[in-house]
């Protein structure tokens, strides 16, 4: 494959403006990645949801501040503008290229791309952020973004104020804490989707499970989730199963009745549903124990403060921690 670079200096704020406007009318979606093969696997969801002409790929690596980057007397603004083709072992670089190849090979859209790189001065790094931006004919782009932050998680989510984003895609977590001590200690993953304001996807490796397991409790913020993710699974070509689960049997009459109304509400919307299920007793270990047969676990986010889902937790973080299968929390 070749690339023909095509670099430019920093916008006006005119254009910054009209960027800002022709991003929200794209469905773009913030792949985090560290060089595991956990976060590899959330590009071969990206792939797999991104596949229109009408939604952006980027993948973002954090590095720390000036570690590993200075630029030992070569002249900055040719390093910036460099530093992302060149062929060397600087952190991050191997992991974004080795993402984009991975991106275009599931997509099957291996002919030329026209790149344009660009750089922003931040915390008094030499190098700053740097990204290149590959668009392809079909008016497709993958961006790659060399990230630069005191932490990968202040990192990401101040990538989300750059945005706008519809979804944000990370690797399966290392660690993911309790209620209570998730306050003090919750790791990268956990922390960035108990801060993001976008739906968050945690990507696990995939094993036989097919389809979507969409969650729902019958209260509005699930029913949007439900009518959100179905498109999505339409789009993906994904069948549904709708899910719900009633604390006791004498409430399972009532559960059925709601999966029954968010069934029609879906073949309104010319979306089949492929089956519906009630689970008894614990909301979380029912979706984690049925979603163990499907690709991916959908719920709805809590609606809750950042601050009471540090405190308190949701049925949607327990899924997300507990899960062995991927997670998509919709917000």
């Amino acid at each position: 494959m070749r690339i023909r670079p095509n670099r430019a200096g920093q916008p006006t704020p005119a254009e910054l403006e009209e960027l800002q406007e022709w991003r929200s009318r794209r469905f773009r979606i913030l792949v985090c990645i560290d060089g595991s093969e956990e976060s590899y696997e959330g590009l071969r969801f990206a792939a797999q949801i991104g596949h229109s002409d009408d939604c952006d790929i980027i993948l973002c690596y954090v590095r720390p501040i000036d570690q590993g980057l200075r630029t030992g007397g070569l002249q900055v603004r040719v390093a910036r503008e460099n530093i992302l083709e060149w062929g060397l072992d600087l952190p991050g670089v191997r992991y974004l290229k080795k993402g984009f190849e991975i991106l275009i090979k599931e997509e099957g859209m291996a002919r030329d791309w026209n790149a344009m790189t660009s750089s922003r001065a931040v915390w008094g790094d030499p190098l700053g952020d740097i990204k290149t931006e590959y668009r392809h004919e079909s008016g497709r782009a993958i961006v790659l973004k060399l990230k630069v932050a005191p932490d990968a998680a202040s990192g990401i989510l101040d990538q989300y104020e750059l945005g706008p984003y519809n979804l944000m895609i990370l690797g399966e977590p290392s660690r993911w804490q309790g209620e209570l001590s998730s306050f003090w200690n919750a790791g990268l993953v956990q922390k960035v989707a108990m801060l993001s304001p976008c739906s968050v996807m945690v990507a696990r490796p995939r094993k036989n499970g097919r389809g979507h397991l969409i969650c729902t409790d019958g209260s509005e913020q699930s029913l949007d989730a439900v009518r959100r993710d179905a498109v999505l699974a339409q789009h993906c070509g994904m069948p549904i199963t709708l899910f719900s689960v009633a604390p006791d049997m004498e409430a399972r009459p009532r559960i059925e009745e709601t999966l029954a109304q968010t069934k029609s509400m879906l073949e309104e919307m010319t979306i089949p549903v492929a089956n519906t299920m009630v689970g008894v007793g614990d909301p979380i270990g029912q979706i984690v124990e049925a979603g163990k047969d499907y690709g991916l676990i959908v719920v709805s986010d809590s609606g809750k403060s950042r601050l009471k889902r540090f405190l308190v937790g949701s049925v949607a973080f327990g899924v997300m921690g507990r899960s062995e299968t991927s997670v998509l929390n919709v917000r």
